[in-house]
């Protein structure tokens, strides 16, 4: 998700205390690795792929056990009053970090992360472009993960984060451009008089609302060439890019927006259509250029072969979805 400025604070406070009494429920058996076995990163589902412990980012989600044992944190999310996505728990331990890198696959186009420190210290630092944060406990924060970011915990202690993806309402997304004019500084008086504190309240079983169609059996036609031409403009504005090689990656990415459309009118949803769709989205793999930095965006100088992969190629059909869009 693009965003004016790095990183984004937003008006909420929360209670600690309770935070850190819900977290201390899990033992190390709860920590799931991370899925890419990144060292020192491990984490707890709390809301997940039918609710059971995964790292899917597709399908319908639900709330977890783990979620079911957090009477707070479901107030927290709740509170926000938006749709839900794929949210945890999220641990850096001492000494760890999260390399620098982009998220770039088809859940974040169009979601932001809420970060929420647990436990942290000074000595955690998170990067994002040219920008560094030191994201204080019980504060709220959101950032721009289409830039270049990374986490560096150099403290003796375990940093863990509550983390909660959501694509946001009009409502959501005015209070963040409401937000961002304070950005870089988070801490003025001024700020500080918009915030809200969000207390524990005993007995209140909240439940929070969770995604149910994050993602279609068949992309839409008119999604696919929003996400290419977005990718068209971004590397024809890098002066570094081969202008043959632009214009070459202009008639792939058009060549099959078009071609999408025809079918998506022909067939929609209807599974006699799979392997059209299937043989368009292989001729378009083909046709890109072995270099996965043949061409490189000029917004983060990533290359746009992983991301016309992982945000248009694996994300345009999703057969497993077929039947539950169907009923």
């Amino acid at each position: 998700m693009k965003l004016t400025h790095p990183f984004i604070r937003l008006p909420f406070r929360f209670d600690i205390s309770r935070l850190k009494q819900e977290l201390s429920q899990f033992d190390d058996s709860a920590w799931m690795a991370h899925p890419s076995r990144i060292n020192g990163n491990s984490a707890i589902p709390l809301v997940s792929l039918n609710g059971l412990d995964n790292d899917n980012f597709s399908g319908e989600m639900r709330p977890t056990k783990h979620l079911g044992r957090c009477d707070y944190i479901r107030q927290i999310m709740a509170n926000f009053n938006e749709v839900i996505a794929r949210s945890r728990l999220m641990k850096l331990a001492a000494g760890a970090e999260v390399t620098e890198h982009v998220d770039f696959n088809y859940h974040w186009y169009d979601r932001v992360r809420i970060h929420i420190p647990i436990t942290t210290t000074p000595e955690v630092s998170f990067y994002c472009d040219n920008e560094v944060v030191n994201m204080g406990a019980g504060e709220c924060w959101i950032f721009d993960s289409w830039r270049k970011h990374k986490v560096v915990n150099q403290s003796a202690f375990d940093r863990v984060h509550l983390v909660v993806d959501t694509a946001g309402s009009a409502r959501f997304w005015n209070m963040v451009e409401s937000m961002s004019r304070f950005a870089p500084d988070f801490q003025s008086k001024e700020f500080n008089s918009h915030l809200n504190e969000l207390n524990y309240v005993p007995a209140h079983n909240a439940q929070p609302k969770t995604e149910r169609f994050n993602v279609a059996p068949v992309m839409a036609p008119g999604e696919l060439e929003a996400i290419a031409r977005e990718l068209i403009i971004d590397v024809g504005a890098n002066p570094d890019n081969n202008v043959n090689l632009v214009k070459e990656y202009r008639e792939l990415l058009n060549d099959l927006a078009k071609d999408w459309r025809e079918t998506w009118l022909l067939y929609g949803y209807d599974s006699a259509g799979v392997d059209q769709y299937r043989s368009i989205l292989n001729r378009t793999a083909k046709r890109l250029r072995p270099n996965p930095r043949a061409l490189v965006t000029a917004s983060n100088n990533v290359g746009v072969n992983p991301i016309i992969m992982q945000r248009i190629l694996r994300a345009a059909l999703n057969v497993d979805q077929l039947p539950r869009f169907k009923t």
